[in-house]
């Protein structure tokens, strides 16, 4: 079993540190009013002393007035300031936590892509929203109740022992006791609400998962499975906090022991101090008011301290990923491009995502500015992980890769992906409007500048035929539009972007023929002028690429113009055939099996030039 993760408290009091300075003027006055509300309340306990002892006991019926009306006052004062309290701290607090929110999801966007590799979104989610959540008990009332606790405990403790120091010490060993008991809980608590976080966030990273992906549960009726994986987790939180509520129960069961144990104390002791006048009637009972005074700040720790323990949890998890460094760190002191013509060139590079098993192996080759470059291979090749280096998702672990004679690493990151446009073979739409995500690439862009993108990108026609035209709403992910719709959407807002470099990652994949036929025009404008790199499925759609790369195994095995790879005869003439015999038994025998000839992969030999020779 995984040993529980403890929290540094270094860290998290840290990060609590920053909070309290930022909210420290709302604090303060908080503190202030905490103050005042606590004193006020001492006048109900110690007026008790004067009604028995003097308005009943020597019968001054002149005081009572003045006595209740103190009380009465006291009383009224106390609820105003507690709820001119709640006002300003309940405000703080939320404030707090709006801006923690904000500050965390501003971080974790500028994270590497390697991050988001490595985390479920649900995790994601459980940061920006729950972890901050807690430090309502730090900047909130929490922290003034635990101050304003012990302020009243203290004040409480004196007026004890001048009504009686022998009852007072009794009852000290007695809290003693409790104190012990609550740090030994404490230790025992603070990483099962650690622990409750991480599974809080693997639950929920799972759950976003099963319903982002509803359609391949349903299509492999998978429901039940997803039930089963849910109900672990869920079950999982559960023995969480039982354990959690478990030992906050005994804390509070162990309060009402300590309660218990105090009076018997003062029944037995001032009880007999009482009986033998060493303290007067009144006495007693105003010692047992402010003994509950004293007691219940006490006690009220349990709950703050629980509060507390679960809001630096948190903070810790918070503070583990803001010590990440982002993007932006990594571009500090880096150069910024400026004007960028597009040329590219890779040198010797290598990489790999787990050691020791390279994904490319010493890939070089140079795109000139306003040339399209053409990727194609297995699958598996490599030719997703060499255009997530183009766009700098990742770093080669070694060779350069070099912008217009500039190693890439030394340029400002955010710089250069403002003249990138990128299709994906899997895109994402964002649960807005048409237009809204065509305009993603260029916030500022017209309606006229959107249509006129729309038109390049073959897509004004379908999106024309809605009712609501471009203000359609696409649904999360899109899934209102057609596989070819999202598509041809997001052609649409890279052609807005207006690029230097064009990455289309088999940009025409979810069109059918006659959909792909009409909008290659507007991909080929696209294309003329800018630095392109081209992934396609179709082998037709490269026919007019500057220069095509076959990479296999993470090699670029042949590289050359169309028709030179085609009278070279090797790798990418049996690609070639094999889609075109595939293709044309389609459209002669549709819907009819076709297993192509296995093709059998002769070994290719590399000529000092870089040129491949098929042997």
């Amino acid at each position: 079993m995984a040993e529980k993760k403890k929290v540094n408290y270094s860290n998290a009091l840290a990060e609590a540190k920053q909070l309290i300075y930022v909210h420290r003027y709302r604090l303060a006055l908080g503190l202030v009013l905490m103050l005042i509300s606590r004193l006020l309340g001492l006048v109900l306990p110690a007026s008790t002393k004067y009604v028995i002892d003097e308005v009943i006991g020597k019968r001054h019926t002149d005081m009572l007035g003045r006595v209740a009306l103190a009380a009465a006052g006291a009383t009224f004062l106390q609820a105003a300031t507690s709820f001119a309290l709640s006002q300003i701290l309940g405000v703080a607090a939320q404030r707090a936590i709006t801006e923690m929110r904000k500050r965390i999801h501003s971080h974790v966007e500028r994270l590497p892509i390697r991050y988001f590799d490595s985390m479920k979104t649900g995790q994601l989610i459980s940061r920006v929203m729950n972890d901050a959540e807690g430090i309502r008990n730090l900047v909130g009332s929490g922290l003034v109740q635990l101050t304003g606790s012990i302020v009243t405990a203290s004040f409480a403790l004196c007026v004890l022992f001048y009504l009686n120091w022998q009852m007072t010490t009794i009852t000290l060993l007695v809290l003693a006791g409790f104190g012990v008991g609550l740090a030994v809980s404490f230790t025992r608590l603070r990483p099962v609400f650690r622990e409750r976080g991480e599974i809080t966030s693997n639950v929920t990273g799972r759950l976003s998962e099963s319903l982002s992906g509803i359609r391949v549960v349903k299509a492999y009726t998978a429901e039940r499975r997803e039930e089963l994986v849910f109900a672990k987790g869920a079950h999982k939180l559960f023995r969480n906090v039982a354990k959690t509520m478990t030992g906050v129960s005994f804390v509070m069961a162990f309060s009402n022991t300590i309660i218990g144990a105090i009076g018997m104390v003062i029944f037995f002791i001032g009880g007999r101090s009482v009986l033998n006048n060493t303290m007067t009637l009144g006495d007693l009972f105003m010692y047992v008011a402010f003994t509950g005074m004293m007691a219940m700040p006490v006690i009220e720790l349990a709950s703050i301290g629980t509060q507390i323990t679960e809001a630096f949890a948190g903070l810790d998890r918070i503070k583990e990923i803001m010590d990440m460094k982002t993007e932006a760190d990594e571009d500090a002191g880096k150069a910024v491009i400026g004007n960028m013509k597009g040329d590219v060139s890779f040198n010797g590079i290598s990489f790999e995502y787990e050691k020791n098993t390279p994904v490319l192996k010493n890939v070089s080759f140079h795109a000139p500015a306003g040339t399209t470059t053409a990727l194609v291979g297995s699958s598996g090749s490599g030719k997703s992980t060499l255009i997530s280096l183009v766009l700098n998702f990742n770093q080669p672990q070694s060779g350069t890769i070099e912008i217009d004679g500039r190693d890439l690493a030394g340029l400002k990151l955010h710089d250069y992906r403002s003249h990138l446009g990128v299709v994906f073979q899997d895109n994402f739409l964002f649960d807005g409007t048409i237009a809204e995500n065509i305009a993603f690439s260029h916030p500022g862009a017209s309606r006229e500048q959107v249509i006129a993108a729309s038109q390049v990108a073959n897509c004004h026609e379908f999106i024309d035929r809605f009712e609501k035209g471009y203000d359609t709403i696409v649904g999360e992910r899109g899934v209102k539009l057609s596989g070819g719709q999202r598509q041809r959407v997001a052609i649409a807002r890279a052609v807005l972007a207006d690029p230097t470099i064009l990455i289309l990652d088999e940009a025409t994949s979810s069109l059918d023929s006659e959909s792909e036929a009409l909008i290659q025009e507007g991909l080929q404008k696209l294309r003329t002028g800018r630095t392109a790199f081209v992934i396609a499925h179709r082998l037709s759609t490269i026919r007019s690429a500057d220069q095509i790369l076959v990479l296999e195994h993470g090699e670029i095995v042949e590289r050359g113009t169309h028709s030179e790879l085609m009278a070279l005869g090797g790798r990418y003439k049996e690609l070639h055939d094999r889609q075109y015999a595939f293709e044309r038994n389609q459209f002669i025998n549709p819907g009819e099996d076709f297993t192509p000839e296995p093709v059998k992969v002769e070994v290719e030999k590399k000529t000092r030039g870089g040129a491949v020779t098929a042997v």
